[in-house]
């Protein structure tokens, strides 16, 4: 392992050994070799969140909120120990058994960082294009909010099937997140209720500070219905 590797490896070991919480994946033990670096995590046999909405197109309201649900639980634990995740995506959300099983767990924290109090901000660019908050595009400070942003295209993606933020051309799909460029056409988005497509709108909100907070997301309508 290079020292970049080890560090990296390192983070992503204190990061696990901060939250334990039935939606997050356990890490269970570590061996750390002179050759190799073992980390044994919980079993999930289910599959991604990406590969269950592949396979029904797109989730109901219902199921969405149940998945959801989760998801916000996960990163609000996370948050609530100083962790941000910095790439949350559909294929980082795991089913803890095959179908009709649907417990989600989050997993992967290779680009979680620890913050060391709640003012303290973050500068690395980490996270996976179409969820990438744009605080984390600007090169400037951020804080867990970012992962709020990335709820909010993940629910986009379960109501509907797609991402809100789309091309072909990276640079331009950039430029699009920074100016939170998306809409609900029609017909994909004709029968989601309002309350939903709010929500959808109160975690996509370029200002990180006006985001909805986890706390603040569970308290939100849709989610009371």
């Amino acid at each position: 392992l290079t020292t970049e590797d080890a560090d990296a490896l390192g983070m992503e070991v204190a990061t696990m050994m901060r939250v334990h919480h039935p939606n997050i994946v356990a890490l269970r033990e570590v061996y750390d070799a002179p050759k190799e670096f073992v980390m044994v995590l919980e079993l999930c046999t289910g599959g991604e969140l990406f590969d269950r909405i592949a396979t029904l197109d797109h989730y109901s309201e219902k199921q969405a909120a149940h998945a959801f649900v989760q998801m916000n639980e996960a990163i609000g634990h996370c948050h609530e120990h100083g962790i941000v995740h910095r790439d949350l995506k559909p294929e980082n959300l795991l089913y803890a058994a095959p179908s009709p099983d649907e417990t989600l767990k989050l997993a992967d924290f290779g680009f979680a960082a620890i913050l060391n109090n709640e003012a303290s901000l973050l500068r690395t660019c980490r996270g996976t294009p179409a969820y990438v908050a744009p605080e984390i595009l600007k090169g400037k400070g951020y804080t867990a909010a970012v992962d709020m942003w990335s709820l909010g295209v993940i629910l986009y993606v379960l109501l509907c099937g797609f991402p809100p933020f789309q091309h072909e051309n990276t640079t331009k799909l950039f430029k699009i997140i920074q100016r939170a460029e998306y809409s609900f056409p029609s017909p994909s988005w004709d029968a989601i209720s309002a309350p939903a497509k709010d929500l959808i709108c109160r975690l996509l909100v370029l200002k990180g500070e006006k985001r909805l907070t986890a706390d603040q997301v569970v308290e939100h309508a849709w989610m009371s219905d």
